[in-house]
Order: C-alpha cells, then sequence, then structure tokens
C-alpha cells in the first residue's frame, strides 16, 4: 500500500490559491480551460477548491505544467 493513499487531502480555496501562486481569478481559470493549470474540484454549491498537491506539482514547474487528461485519470483510478 502506497504512503500516498494515508496521506490526508488538502483542499485549498481560490484565495488561498491565488496567494500562493500569485494569480489572478480570471486567469486561474482561463488556464484550467487551456489545460494548464490544475482542475478546481466542486464542494457543492458554487464553492470549489484545489488539491494542495495538485498546486504544489503546478509550482514546481509552472511553465511545462499539463493538467492530467480524464481519460488518464479514469484509467489511473482503475488500476488501482
Amino acid at each position: 500500500m502506497s504512503s500516498k493513499q494515508n496521506e490526508p487531502i488538502v483542499i485549498l480555496r481560490r484565495r488561498q490559491v491565488e496567494a500562493r501562486t500569485g494569480l489572478s481569478r480570471s486567469t486561474i481559470y482561463r488556464r484550467m480551460q487551456d489545460g494548464t493549470f490544475p482542475p478546481a474540484i466542486p464542494l457543492g454549491g458554487r464553492m470549489v477548491g484545489w488539491r494542495a498537491a495538485d498546486i504544489e506539482q503546478f509550482l514546481a514547474n509552472p511553465a511545462r505544467y499539463r493538467a492530467p487528461s480524464p481519460e488518464r485519470q479514469d484509467n489511473a483510478a482503475s488500476s488501482s
């Protein structure tokens, strides 16, 4: 069993993501559409958040970051 599975998932809200990345709200959403920023996770109602691990991965190399495609995420989940 991977130790990653035992780690708690930390969710960041938009203002926290803006503070960590230095990006504006409009830039975050535009980059999400382009696939160059991690996707938001619906939290209910109109609330969304981002996995802290995804934001850290983005910050490691923002210029080369590409969001995983939905197909790859489905395949990874089914192979676990």
